[in-house]
């Protein structure tokens, strides 16, 4: 066994839309980025988990997609082993390569997230987000929505034009319906949730991996088209393609080697959601890894937090103890989650504004840490932190998230 598991290595690639582009491409690039960061060659590598979503619902390609997109840039014979687990499938993928080095089956091995989500065909595309849900809740959560879309319509005729909502995923109805039970019960504002995109597309605008790398002022946000209230586009994640990657390993293997800018893992926890009652699943899975780590909340100094939708950055500060229940609106009004707050959350930008393929927003997030605690994030560079934390969650089930991976980092 392994006493300490290090990140040594970590890559990844603009996310964007690329069309023109193979699955098999876009890993290959984040692979090769995250070998050349290690400072290792890829025979050192002994196994492989392969995170990715949707590559078999849009092109067919099922059951050996880690086996045909690394062999495919010369990784092959080891151990390669495909993780399919909503948004958060890249940690998922992390979570396993470091709890196998840390058993000692492995001295070096590899995590590696590769989505293609943007395609022409958008009504595809909105299809295959229901697949992170249960399908039959789902049809019926989007019959009784469309239900009651039809009732406020006919109950707004003859009052003036209604405002048009823009086309999106069921998803983004459940994440705005969050938002608004939120507002009602802790008084969270519409420009509250405006700050908090503000402050993620300025980051993103010093990130040059970012999606989007425009910034937004809190009036841009709140004038964007509008998807599903309280919720404007510019509150939601893109669609888009991209790929990233995370060397791990042993003590053994670090001390063969120089082991300056190794990261190392303090906490590599992961939970699952919950049929029935209210959703605890970020609680639960944060108080393990604190534990873990044998560190609080106060300790972490900077933290990417899965924000498929604003909202979300602002539950999962308070769910991680960032803020008490019901602040998370207000820490980031009074720039308390700005880079040079008192604890910077999405210094990359986030999902909303970093951007969000799917199989890989989770490593992108680790990528972002590792980048942050080796001192190496440029305009974007958060004052010495120390410790950092990665939340990500993927799918629903229940009330909330159905999986979700929370890793603590140290410096």
């Amino acid at each position: 066994m392994s006493e300490n598991v290090y990140i040594i290595g970590t890559g990844m690639i603009r996310f964007a839309k690329y069309l023109d582009r193979s699955i098999k491409s876009l890993a290959g690039e984040a692979l090769a980025n995250a070998l050349e960061d290690a400072g290792i060659s890829m025979d050192l590598i002994e196994a492989a988990w392969f995170s990715n979503s949707l590559w078999g619902l849009f092109s067919g390609q099922h059951c050996i997609r880690g086996q045909v997109a690394l062999s495919a840039n010369g990784l092959d014979q080891i151990p390669v082993i495909n993780v399919e687990n909503g948004c958060a499938g890249g940690s998922t993928a992390l979570h396993s390569a470091i709890t196998a080095v840390k058993a000692g089956l492995y001295e070096c091995a590899l995590a590696i997230g590769a989505e293609k989500v943007y395609d022409e065909d958008r009504e595809k595309v909105m299809r295959s987000f229901a697949s992170g849900a249960d399908v039959d809740v789902i049809e019926a959560f989007v019959k009784a929505l469309n239900a009651q879309k039809k009732k406020e319509h006919r109950d707004a005729e003859g009052k003036g034009p209604k405002e048009k909502q823009g086309g999106h995923s069921s998803f983004m109805d459940l994440y705005a319906a969050g938002a608004r039970m939120h507002m009602e019960k802790y008084g969270t504002t519409q420009r509250q949730l405006a700050a908090v995109a503000s402050k993620s597309h300025n980051n993103s605008s010093l990130n040059p991996l970012a999606q989007y790398t425009f910034p937004m002022t809190v009036e841009d946000v709140l004038a964007d088209r509008p998807v599903s209230f309280p919720l404007t586009r510019a509150m939601c994640a893109p669609i888009g393609d991209g790929a990233a990657a995370a060397i791990v390993c042993s003590d053994a293997f670090l001390k063969k080697r120089s082991g300056e800018r190794a990261v190392r893992v303090r906490a590599s926890v992961m939970q699952s959601g919950r049929l029935l009652g209210e959703s605890d699943i970020s609680r639960r899975t944060a108080e393990k890894a604190y534990t873990a780590a044998g560190v609080g909340p106060a300790d972490v100094d900077v933290a990417e937090v899965h924000d498929a939708t604003v909202f979300g950055e602002i539950y999962q500060a308070e769910q991680l103890g960032f803020c008490a229940e019901g602040e998370g609106g207000l820490i980031a009004e009074e720039g308390k989650t700005a880079l040079n707050g008192s604890i910077p959350l999405n210094p990359s930008g986030g999902l909303i504004s970093r951007g969000h393929p799917i199989g890989a927003s989770g490593l992108a997030q680790i990528h972002e840490l590792v980048t942050q605690l080796r001192g190496e994030a440029g305009k974007r560079q958060v004052k010495a932190p120390k410790i950092a934390l990665a939340e990500n969650g993927g799918g629903f089930i229940g009330m909330g998230e159905a999986s979700m991976a929370i890793h603590i980092l140290e410096k």
